[in-house]
């Protein structure tokens, strides 16, 4: 593997960006079914479809050349949705956003939050795996060793 101009260049198995790329497109169909079941309405559906559109470059970028500038940007989108998807299941357990008004079954919060949960680990997940292949990415200079003459 060589590092040059922000890309990295495999001669080797490529499985850790492209289980990246992959967890990527995962949460990006998730937000696609989501938007068109519509239950959540028009203008979160409509902030989803962004969300979507904006990761889908990203995973394209990663899958082929590993850029570093789209494994940023994923980990920060990943635990930007892991931190907001977790403050909604906290909040679920005071009643705030419950679907339970929505179906009339209290047993849909628990499952609601069992979605919430799983979403927060998917995007866990992502944010872990771009750091990890960031931090394999990392050029790392050789150490100088300096001997000072003995006396």
């Amino acid at each position: 593997m060589t590092f040059a101009m922000g890309r990295l260049r495999t001669s080797g198995p490529v499985l850790h960006p492209r289980l990246c790329a992959a967890l990527t497109i995962v949460s990006c169909l998730v937000h696609l079914w989501l938007a068109i079941q519509n239950q959540h309405g028009a203008w979160l559906a409509a902030l989803m479809l962004a969300s979507a559109a904006v990761c889908v470059p990203c995973a394209v970028h990663i899958w082929q050349h590993s850029r570093i500038s789209a494994l940023q940007r994923v980990m920060v989108c990943a635990l930007a949705m892991a931190a907001l998807h977790g403050m909604l299941l906290v909040g679920s357990g005071t009643g705030r956003h419950t679907h339970s008004a929505v179906y009339g079954d209290p047993d849909s919060a628990v499952s609601q939050s069992g979605h919430l949960l799983a979403v927060v680990g998917l995007e866990l997940m992502t944010a872990l795996l771009a750091a990890t292949l960031l931090a394999r990415l990392r050029i790392r200079k050789p150490a100088t060793l300096h001997v000072q003459p003995l006396k």
